[in-house]
């Protein structure tokens, strides 16, 4: 039988078939993180919700991550609990609480399992992430570059769902959370660590200070949080956005695409970052993760002015410069994770990853707020020119940090 075994003589046979297995286990649990946006209209609908409001059924699941990112790392649950039952635990409770959400009388109720789904899915995306690297020490970048890949289609399969079948609330929360609890039986069954375990590093309130003060950690994280300031909030209101567009065009008399094919078309500008994701992978490998993530940010923030100047054309203009968006958006996201553990002090790199996700996802919320009260004042057509702040200073940041000029 073939083996793969590299010159340390360390066996990496069965890696490609784990990055496989955790990378549909991601897709299939991660689906539930914009179940509720992707039937956001019929919820605003029976509940009566301005479009801001349904703006909180995202920006919950965001404060929920945060939640349970912070409590994971404080009490030491990567460590202390196996990964193959941690993610599948927290994938199942996320699948009810997403559930949970079918059967609720209004948006108050709804929010707090919407909390309570990105609560626990804070044990299926990091931990994932962490699991695979377990696996890869050349190629790593590539590896969780595909695994954020998996995350990224996984978060656009609600839209898919919703245009396959024009599904209601039910059927499109109903499938996510069947796909999440398949996630779970995925990783139970198949998985299993591999050749790299990570020495335990737990999260510790001493050693943020030190990670505060140190000069590379704190621009690789400031770089971290432009790109955080545009990721979320361009997928939250894209296909609001979209929509907008057309009924615009269509005023003008001009024939526009049906609520269907919105769908997948939203389904499209998020999904294509699977790709965007592997190619930064792919990237680092061969140029370095400050080159990648500087060529990721420049192109989004491109993006994010110059569709504003596309409101009301044609499908065949705004539709590539929305996807091209998508590609570039979350290219770089795995990179930044990758790059802390590069320069951050050895003894706090737990602490670094966990401060940086936690500030990164607190930021979210501003701007998935702050998008939808631009538009209510201007309109959607220079909605998201402010979602390119972050870029800009994510780049001005990176510019000044010194990293390894290639990817482990």
């Amino acid at each position: 039988m073939n083996r793969e075994i590299e010159a340390s003589g360390i066996d990496h046979s069965g890696r490609w078939r784990m990055l496989a297995l955790v990378a549909a286990a991601e897709l299939l649990g991660m689906s539930l993180w914009f179940a509720a946006t992707a039937v956001a209209a019929q919820l605003r609908q029976t509940w009566d919700l301005s479009v801001a409001a349904a703006g909180w059924l995202t920006t919950a699941v965001q404060l929920g991550f945060v939640a349970g990112t912070a409590g994971a790392a404080i009490l030491n649950l990567a460590d202390l609990v196996p990964a193959r039952a941690y993610f599948a635990a927290s994938a199942l409770l996320a699948a009810a609480a997403n559930a949970t959400v079918i059967v609720c009388p209004g948006m108050r109720e709804a929010l707090v399992f919407r909390f309570l789904t990105g609560f626990f899915l804070a044990g299926v995306y990091p931990p994932g992430m962490k699991m695979i690297a377990t696996w890869f020490r050349s190629y790593r970048g590539l590896a969780i570059g595909t695994v954020v890949g998996a995350i990224s289609l996984g978060k656009a399969t609600p839209y898919l769902v919703h245009a396959i079948s024009t599904a209601g609330i039910a059927p499109v929360l109903g499938t996510a959370s069947v796909g999440a609890t398949l996630g779970a039986l995925l990783v139970a069954a198949g998985y299993r660590d591999g050749p790299y375990p990570f020495p335990r590093r737990p999260f510790s309130w001493k050693l943020v200070a030190t990670v505060v003060r140190h000069r590379e950690t704190r621009l690789a994280t400031s770089g971290y949080l432009g790109h955080m300031w545009e990721l979320y909030a361009m997928w939250t209101w894209l296909p609001v956005f979209l929509g907008a567009s057309f009924a615009a065009r269509a005023s003008a008399g001009h024939a526009t695409p049906s609520e269907r094919t919105l769908d997948w078309l939203s389904f499209g500008a998020i999904a294509i970052g699977s790709l965007g994701c592997v190619w930064g992978g792919w990237a680092a490998q061969k140029s370095g993760y400050a080159r990648v993530v500087t060529w990721a940010m420049a192109a989004s923030g491109g993006c994010s002015l110059a569709i504003g100047l596309v409101y009301g054309a044609s499908a065949w203009i705004l539709v590539p410069l929305a996807w091209c968006w998508g590609f570039f958006v979350v290219a770089d996201s795995a990179q930044f994770s990758a790059m802390v553990t590069e320069v951050a002090p050895p003894h706090a790199v737990g602490t670094a990853l966990t401060l940086q996700t936690s500030m990164g996802f607190l930021l979210t919320m501003l701007t998935i707020q702050l998008v939808p009260a631009i538009a209510a004042a201007t309109g959607w057509r220079w909605a998201f020119a402010v979602l390119a702040l972050g870029p800009a200073a994510g780049i001005a940041a990176i510019r000044r940090l010194s990293v390894p000029s290639r990817a482990p």
